[in-house]
């Protein structure tokens, strides 16, 4: 019996780990659709970032990353996926924050919790890394300082 648990305990981990992006599309803040299935960086590491705009940790995480974000893509080539996860009511307040910020991320729009439910995200911030064929192989609830340079260490194990 307990064998059998730990085989099962096992497997979903290993599952979670190796899970790909799943098959929705987003629209991005110009309202472009994108199938987040198919995006892919050349064989570099991806980051996904699940935020809010009146989520104050999300904004501290994601403005922290920024600081250091050309350096990151110069040593190691990442991209960076921001999804918001704002309903109709604040989702008008996206775009301007992310323009007055200026992050050079792409940022695509969950209004209706699609793909927080299929990333089986609770709460944000919450981030992912992908390697270079698009399996997760990290992910990280919540945001304090310094959590930047943990995702940073991650990124480079997975940056060919």
């Amino acid at each position: 019996m307990k064998k059998s648990i730990l085989s099962l305990l096992l497997f979903a981990l290993m599952f979670q780990v190796s899970a790909q992006l799943p098959k929705i599309k987003l629209k991005d803040v110009k309202g472009n659709s994108v199938d987040v299935s198919q995006i892919s960086n050349n064989g570099k590491p991806i980051i996904i970032s699940f935020w809010a705009t009146w989520c104050k940790p999300c904004k501290a995480e994601l403005n922290t990353i920024a600081d250091e974000f050309d350096d990151w893509v110069d040593e190691t080539g990442v991209k960076l996926i921001a999804i918001s996860i704002d309903d109709a009511r604040s989702a008008s307040r996206v775009e301007p924050y992310i323009n007055a910020m200026g992050w050079e991320y792409t940022v695509l729009m969950d209004p209706n919790g699609n793909m927080k439910r299929a990333m089986n995200v609770n709460n944000v911030p919450h981030t992912f890394l992908l390697d270079g064929n698009g399996k997760i192989v990290w992910d990280h609830n919540n945001y304090s300082p310094g959590d930047e340079h943990e995702l940073y260490e991650e990124v480079v194990k997975y940056a060919k």
